[in-house]
C-alpha cells in the first residue's frame, strides 16, 4: 500500500502465505468495506462496535510507514491513522513462515504513542502473532484532551486498529480472519472489560489485569492515603508490616491508639492487604492527584462541607485531621523563566503540604486553586492538573496560600460514597439498618470516573472468552473486585460461566506488571503470567483447549485468602513454602549454620518447576541457584547457610514455573516466592 493510501476496514487482498520478504508488496483496495455505520444499542448506551460496521469516525486508515524491522526480531512494521483524526496505530507483523493466524493488543487508556514495548512486540512474534498498539487518540482526542466520549479511548479506536489490522494481515498472509485477544492491565482493564462488553467479533477474547470496580476512583487511593497519615503520625507502620511478616506476631493492630486502629482496619476491609504495607517507607499518594481533579469539579462543595459540618472528620474533634490542615499565607517574590513555570514565594509552611493546593488571593489569577507539586526551598512547581492559563496569570507581587484543606478532605471522600452491598468492601459504612453511617454526597463520583477511563460500565455480560488476572499485594485496585467482577459474570451467565472466564489470583505480585527496584524480595512480576494467560486464551479460541481452573479462593472482610497447596488453590502460578531449621522463624547465634526447607508445587496443567533462586540475605538479589536436579510439577530444595552478623533477616527462595518446561525462554516464566524469619544474636 503506498504510504498515505486510504482504505475501507472491510478490505482484505489474498497474499500467498510464505512469500519471501523480498517479494513483500503492499495490498491494494479489494472487496468493499463494511455495509453499515456502527451505532449504540439504546439512546445514551455506548456504541455498539461489530466485526461487519463501520464506525462514523473511525473509518478512513491510512499506511504512512511500512518497512521492516529487526528488533527485537525481524518483523513488519506497519503503522498509520485515521484520516481526519489524531488516532494513529501500528502492528508489528512477524515473516510470514512463523505466523499462526493471531494477534495480541495492549491497551491502556494514557498511552499517547503507538510505538510498542520491545518485550510485548517479542512476545508476540516468538507466538506467532502479531502486536497492535494504538496511541488511544493521543493528547489531542484521547482520555487527556477533554473528550466528551470516552468510548473513543475505551474501545472505538483500539476496534478500528484491531479491524484494519486484519485487513492488512490477509493482505500479507492469504485471505483469512485473524483471532484477536486485548489485555490490559489498571485502567487498561476497564478498557478490555469495556471492549469486551461493548463489541462484537472484533476480539475473541480478552486479559483484564488487575482491574477495579465501578467505584474504585477514587476511593482505593483515598482510604490508603488516609491511614498513612494517621499510621505515620507516630510511626506504626514499621511495627505492622512486622506484625504480618514471616515469624511475626500476627497482630498488627498491637499498640496502636483508637484513631490509628480505625484507619488500618478501614482500610484493610476497603480491600488493603496488609502486606502491601511492605512499601511504607516510600509509598505515597499513587494515582490520587491524576483524579482528584475530576472529584473536585464532581463535587465541587466538599471540602467546605467536610470542614463544617457534622458526620465529617473535619468536625470531628477526636481526629488528628485538624492538626495536619496547612493554611499558610505568602507572597509571589519572582516567577521564574522555563516551561515548567516555577515561583518564588516569600516563604513556605514548616509543616507536611504534600497534596496541597497553591490558592491564588489576588492579581489577574486570583480565585484560582492550583494542585502544588515540587517544593525545593522557597521555589514552588506545579501539579498534575493546574492550569496552565492560570498559571501563566501569577506575578510577583500577587498573594498565594498554600493549602492542604481539600487534600485532607479528599483522604476521607470513601465514607461518603457508599454504593450498592454488592460492593461489599464499603458495607462497613452501613449501621444495622443498612443505611450509611455517614452523610452520603448528591454524586457517586466513581461511575462516572471509571466510564471515563474505560467507555463503558461494567455488566458482566462480555463477548468472546475473558481470563482476569489480580494481584494479592495490589494496593491500587484491590484484589476483591475481580471477584466482584466475577459475580457479575455470573449473574450474567449463569452455570454457563466457565465454559468463558476464569479468574487467576497472584500470590506476591502487585499492580505494577513488572518488580521496581528494591522489591524483588518480596514482590514478583505478573508480566509472564500475563503472557501465560495469552496463550492460554488463543488455544482456549482456537482449539476448543479450556485452560487450567480459576483459581480458589475465600473472601472475608474484603480480604483474599487462598490455600495454601497448589492442588487446593489451582490456578496457574506455583505454590512455594519455606521453613528455617523446620520453622517458619529460627533463632540462632552468629556463625551457626540455618537450615532451609523449600516445597514447590504446580496447580494441576500449570507446567513444570524450571528453577529456584535464593536469597538468604532478603535484599532481593538471588545470587544462589537452588540446584533443580530435574524438570517437574513439584520440588524439594534444601540448603544451609550461616551469618556472620547479628540482626534480622528475611531469606527467600524464588521459584519460576513453565508451561512446557521449558528453562530457556525468557517468556511464560510464571513466579512465586517465600520467605521466612532468622535473628541472629
Amino acid at each position: 500500500m503506498a504510504a498515505g493510501a486510504v482504505l475501507p476496514l472491510g478490505v482484505a487482498v489474498p497474499w500467498a502465505v510464505g512469500v519471501p520478504e523480498a517479494a513483500a508488496a503492499p495490498p491494494t483496495p479489494g472487496r468493499p468495506g463494511a455495509s453499515r455505520v456502527c451505532t449504540a444499542p439504546a439512546p445514551g448506551a455506548p456504541m455498539l462496535i461489530t466485526e461487519d460496521c463501520d464506525d462514523p469516525r473511525y473509518n478512513r486508515p491510512f499506511i504512512d510507514v511500512d518497512t521492516w524491522r529487526d528488533t527485537p526480531t525481524r518483523h513488519r512494521f506497519v503503522s498509520g491513522g485515521f484520516t481526519g483524526t489524531a488516532a494513529r496505530f501500528a502492528f508489528y507483523l512477524p515473516p510470514p513462515r512463523q505466523y499462526r493466524g493471531r494477534f495480541f493488543q495492549i491497551t491502556y487508556p494514557l498511552f499517547t504513542s503507538e510505538e510498542a514495548d520491545a518485550d510485548d512486540v517479542g512476545f508476540a512474534l516468538a507466538h506467532g502473532a502479531y502486536h497492535v498498539r494504538t496511541n488511544m487518540g493521543g493528547a489531542e482526542e484521547g482520555i487527556m484532551s477533554g473528550g466528551t466520549d470516552p468510548s473513543v479511548w475505551g474501545y472505538r479506536i483500539n476496534a478500528a486498529a484491531a479491524k484494519f489490522s486484519r485487513v492488512v494481515a490477509a493482505g500479507m498472509y492469504g485471505r483469512h480472519r485473524a483471532y484477536g485477544y486485548l489485555h490490559g492491565a489498571s485502567g487498561g482493564a476497564y478498557q478490555t472489560v469495556s471492549a469486551l462488553e461493548n463489541t462484537v467479533g472484533v476480539w475473541d477474547g480478552g486479559v483484564p489485569c488487575v482491574m477495579g470496580s465501578p467505584n474504585a476512583i477514587p476511593s482505593m487511593f483515598t482510604v490508603r492515603v488516609h491511614a498513612l497519615r494517621v499510621l505515620r503520625r507516630r510511626g506504626k507502620l514499621a511495627g505492622i508490616l512486622d506484625a504480618v511478616d514471616p515469624g511475626g506476631s500476627g497482630d498488627p493492630y498491637a499498640g496502636l491508639d483508637a484513631e490509628e486502629r480505625g484507619a488500618l482496619r478501614e482500610a484493610t476491609r476497603l480491600g488493603f492487604p496488609l502486606p502491601g504495607w511492605w512499601d511504607h517507607a516510600t509509598m505515597d499518594t499513587g494515582a490520587l492527584p491524576l483524579v482528584a481533579g475530576n472529584v473536585r469539579g464532581l463535587d465541587p462543595t466538599y471540602a467546605a462541607d467536610f470542614w463544617s459540618k457534622p458526620g465529617y472528620l473535619g468536625t470531628d474533634p477526636s481526629s488528628s485531621v485538624a492538626a495536619a490542615r496547612v493554611r499558610y499565607e505568602a507572597t509571589v517574590v519572582d516567577v521564574l523563566p522555563g516551561a515548567s513555570r516555577r515561583l518564588v514565594l516569600t516563604g513556605v509552611p514548616t509543616g507536611d503540604a504534600a497534596g496541597a493546593d497553591l490558592v491564588v488571593t489576588s492579581g489577574a489569577a486570583s480565585g484560582s486553586e492550583l494542585p502544588l507539586g515540587t517544593v525545593e526551598g522557597t521555589t514552588v512547581g506545579f501539579g498534575i492538573g493546574a492550569d496552565p492559563e492560570a498559571v501563566a496569570r501569577i506575578a510577583p507581587g500577587d498573594r498565594v496560600r498554600i493549602d492542604n484543606s481539600w487534600f485532607l478532605a479528599l483522604q476521607t471522600y470513601h465514607r461518603h460514597q457508599v454504593p450498592t452491598p454488592d460492593m461489599y468492601g464499603w458495607n462497613q459504612f452501613r449501621g444495622p439498618d443498612g443505611r450509611p453511617l455517614y452523610p452520603q454526597r448528591d454524586v457517586l463520583v466513581g461511575p462516572t470516573q471509571a466510564f471515563n477511563a474505560g467507555g463503558g460500565r461494567q455488566t458482566g455480560r462480555f463477548h468472546g472468552k475473558m481470563i482476569v488476572l489480580e494481584s494479592l499485594v495490589d494496593i491500587d485496585a484491590m484484589p476483591w473486585q475481580a471477584d466482584w467482577y466475577r459475580g457479575k459474570a455470573r449473574q450474567a451467565f449463569g452455570h454457563r460461566l466457565d465454559d468463558g472466564f476464569r479468574l487467576w489470583f497472584t500470590d506476591n505480585a502487585q499492580h505494577n506488571s513488572t518488580v521496581r527496584a528494591g522489591g524483588e524480595a518480596r514482590i514478583v512480576p505478573y508480566l509472564r503470567v500475563l503472557q501465560q494467560a495469552l496463550l492460554d486464551l488463543s488455544a482456549w479460541v482456537e482449539k476448543g483447549k479450556p485452560p487450567p481452573a480459576g483459581t480458589n479462593y475465600d473472601v472475608a472482610d474484603a480480604q483474599v485468602k487462598v490455600p495454601r497447596t497448589a492442588a487446593r488453590r489451582k490456578g496457574i502460578q506455583p505454590v512455594v513454602t519455606l521453613t528455617a531449621n523446620g520453622r517458619e522463624r529460627a533463632d540462632v547465634a552468629v556463625g551457626e549454620q540455618v537450615a532451609f526447607t523449600a516445597e514447590v508445587q504446580t496447580p494441576p496443567g500449570a507446567g513444570e518447576i524450571v528453577a529456584a533462586e535464593w536469597d538468604f540475605e532478603g535484599v532481593g538479589t538471588y545470587p544462589t541457584a537452588a540446584g533443580i536436579d530435574r524438570i517437574r510439577p513439584t520440588a524439594t530444595v534444601r540448603a544451609t547457610y550461616a551469618y556472620s552478623q547479628p540482626g534480622t533477616y528475611f531469606p527467600v527462595i524464588r521459584a519460576t514455573a513453565q508451561r512446557e518446561g521449558d528453562a530457556r525462554t525468557p517468556y511464560t516464566r510464571v513466579q512465586n516466592l517465600a520467605r521466612v524469619r532468622v535473628v541472629v544474636t
